[in-house]
């Protein structure tokens, strides 16, 4: 009831990026019509709320309860049992789809691998010790993202997965472009990076929406060492999952998120490396 009303202030009242939204929605889906955009807006708008509460009842909610609402799948739980058997740490990417917060909470408190999340510090002191709070009460740690490969290296001999969430935008000069929901996109580069750099393996992760307030988390193996120095092809192998997963559940991508503000430079053709 909570979130209904908050979708009736943010909707309809302040009327929150929805002309952003419906932009990022009528590039990324040309063929569909104008009932069917409006649609997706609306149905994504009171998905929104209801992400915005359940990330604050991460504050109180029980293990019991948390893994009672977001699950991990059998394949999910025996690729990283195999893992954690052979003592293999893991890059872990994944996007802003489904309830990203918490499916760190349910990895945290299935799998043996110590979870490490990237995340950009907030400038507010209070919100930013708030996100923290959120985040690492089940054991998740945060590398705040100019620490990471420091931190990597440093927590090396521990059984570990760090996971980035990969679909921001970044800086256009130092970005992967490519064709992402049929858009000109820059995409970071960091994961593709550090796995080299690490010798990693990769894993991507999704998380499905089942119904309203209940999500699992899937997990694929996408990639293994050796990798091609500066290919490209894991930033593609994981956007492209990114991608047939929107289109699979279209309402749960965070679509006010201004993904395409930048243009590519003129002198960058695919990537800078």
């Amino acid at each position: 009831m909570l979130s209904d009303a908050f979708y009736v202030v943010i909707y309809h009242v302040l009327g929150y990026r929805k002309k952003t939204a419906l932009e990022n929605l009528r590039k990324s889906f040309p063929g569909k019509s104008q009932e069917e955009l409006h649609k997706i807006r609306r149905d994504f708008y009171h998905y929104l709320c209801d992400l915005f509460l359940e990330t604050f009842k991460t504050l109180t909610i029980t293990k019991r309860s948390m893994l009672k609402h977001c699950s991990m799948d059998e394949e999910a739980q025996q690729l990283f049992d195999d893992l954690a058997a052979k003592n293999e740490s893991a890059i872990v990417v994944m996007g802003h789809y489904g309830n990203w917060e918490w499916a760190g909470n349910t990895f945290s408190l299935c799998c043996k691998h110590r979870l490490y999340v990237i995340y950009h510090p907030l400038k507010n002191k209070y919100f930013n010790r708030l996100i923290i709070n959120m985040r690492t009460r089940f054991g998740t740690k945060l590398i705040p993202m100019k620490e990471t490969f420091r931190e990597m290296v440093k927590n090396r001999q521990e059984l570990n997965a760090t996971a980035f969430i990969a679909d921001q935008s970044p800086d256009p000069a130092a970005a992967y472009w490519m064709e992402f929901l049929n858009q000109d996109t820059p995409v970071f580069m960091g994961t593709e990076k550090l796995a080299q750099k690490m010798k990693y393996p990769i894993v991507y992760v999704t998380v499905k929406k089942l119904k309203r307030g209940y999500y699992t988390l899937k997990a694929e193996l996408l990639k293994t060492p050796p990798y091609t120095n500066g290919s490209g092809e894991i930033t593609e192998a994981h956007t492209r999952k990114l991608e047939n997963d929107i289109r699979e559940q279209e309402e749960t991508w965070l679509w006010t998120h201004r993904r395409w503000k930048h243009k590519r430079p003129i002198e960058v053709t695919t990537t800078p490396i």
